[in-house]
Parts: C-alpha cells; sequence; structure tokens
C-alpha cells in the first residue's frame, strides 16, 4: 500500500516539473516577443502621430542616429580602457 502512495506521488511530481517547465518556456518566450516588440516600436516612431510624416521620421532618424552614436562610443571605451 505505501508503494503504491510513493509511485502516485513520483508521478505526480513529474507531471508538476513538466506543466511547469512547458509553462516558464511559454512566460520567456512571450516577454522575449514583448521586448523585441517594445524595441521595434520605439525605433520606428509608431507613438509619434502617425499624421504628421515629419514627426515620424524625425524620430526615425533621431532615435537611429543615437543608437549609432552609442555603438561608437562604447567601441571607443572599449578599445581605449579595455585594449589599453
Amino acid at each position: 500500500m505505501a508503494k503504491l502512495d510513493d509511485e502516485e506521488r513520483t508521478r505526480e511530481a513529474k507531471r508538476i516539473l513538466e506543466r511547469v517547465e512547458r509553462d516558464s518556456e511559454t512566460i520567456g518566450a512571450s516577454s522575449l516577443a514583448r521586448t523585441a516588440s517594445r524595441i521595434r516600436d520605439h525605433m520606428t516612431g509608431s507613438d509619434a502621430p502617425q499624421d504628421d510624416a515629419a514627426e515620424v521620421w524625425g524620430r526615425r532618424i533621431g532615435r537611429s542616429l543615437g543608437l549609432i552614436a552609442v555603438v561608437i562610443l562604447v567601441v571607443y571605451l572599449f578599445k581605449t580602457y579595455v585594449m589599453a
């Protein structure tokens, strides 16, 4: 009788662990997709008024130039302080 209870508990524990693993993969994937979507929306200027094309393109160009400047700065600092 005790052996049957142990086997039942083992099956239940395995079932729970499988469910947790499956759910954690879903949560991780959805947060990654949500973050990628937020970055895409930010870089494309979707927060600007869509009826003003100059505002949308100004934000796109400004954010792209800002990203390029950050990359150049990181490379410069890396070469200056890490590679030296």
